[in-house]
């Protein structure tokens, strides 16, 4: 019998809320097994939620996961592997022209703090 944690122990290994959990369990990004009231996940909700958290920190939408989980489940792993190739390179260029934008907002705040040192002494 393969390993599962329950609600709690999915919530500590993720570091997320329970109302975290059930609502990417509501928007069908996890679908635990569910014994009466309890839920428990397997090793392959345990990777879906590595691949959620990692795609989030990314900065990928719930919805774009969600359709990017669902391509392995419907065509494999070769198209979903393409499609994430595509958001990447798409979320890539969204990153780098907001990484342009803070150093400019960096140095003009450097700035601005160093002309006023300049002008208390």
């Amino acid at each position: 019998m393969t390993e599962r944690l329950s609600f709690k122990e999915m919530c500590e290994k993720f570091d997320v809320t329970p109302r975290t959990l059930r609502y990417y369990e509501y928007i069908e990004l996890l679908a635990p097994d569910k014994e009466g009231r309890s839920r428990f996940y397997t090793p392959r909700e345990v990777a879906r939620m590595t691949l959620i958290l990692r795609g989030r920190r990314w900065g990928f939408s719930l919805e774009e996961i969600r359709q990017w989980l669902l391509i392995y489940e419907q065509k494999g792993t070769e198209p979903q592997l393409s499609e994430f190739v595509r958001l990447a390179d798409r979320q890539l260029e969204v990153l780098e022209k907001e990484r342009l934008q803070l150093d400019e907002t960096i140095d003009e705040l450097k700035k601005q703090r160093d002309d006023i040192l300049k002008e208390l002494g």
